[in-house]
């Protein structure tokens, strides 16, 4: 299998082209490392940083943003928005507050202070 992607992770942007041939990935293109790691985490198992807001029930019509403190499967961000929009928390609120533990390997934070 081969895939050209445009790495994302420095502002050079680098094209690179990404092949797997069988447990061996092999990547072309990167100007750094972090392009090579980049390729192959994509490839392989990619991950993403989810954002969305949870409802504040002390408050009326007031949401607070939240993100996954660490990127997650692709494949699981279905679940974990399901698990944010089962949730709601109480003002106060501080950026970095947990907001709910382990889903799906990561801890969903606060982005925003609510007072």
């Amino acid at each position: 299998m081969e895939r050209n992607l445009t790495c994302i992770l420095c502002p050079r942007g680098c094209t690179l082209n990404v092949t797997v041939d069988g447990d061996n990935v092999f990547v072309t293109g990167n100007s750094c490392p972090r392009g090579r790691y980049y390729g192959e985490e994509e490839v392989v198992a990619p991950k993403r940083t989810v954002t969305s807001i949870v409802r504040v029930s002390n408050r009326d019509d007031v949401m607070v943003s939240v993100k996954t403190e660490t990127p997650v499967a692709k494949a699981d961000i279905f679940t974990v928005m399901e698990e944010i929009r089962k949730a709601s928390v109480t003002a106060p609120v501080r950026v970095g507050d947990v907001i709910l533990t382990d889903v799906c390997g990561s801890n969903i934070i606060a982005t925003k202070n609510i007072d």
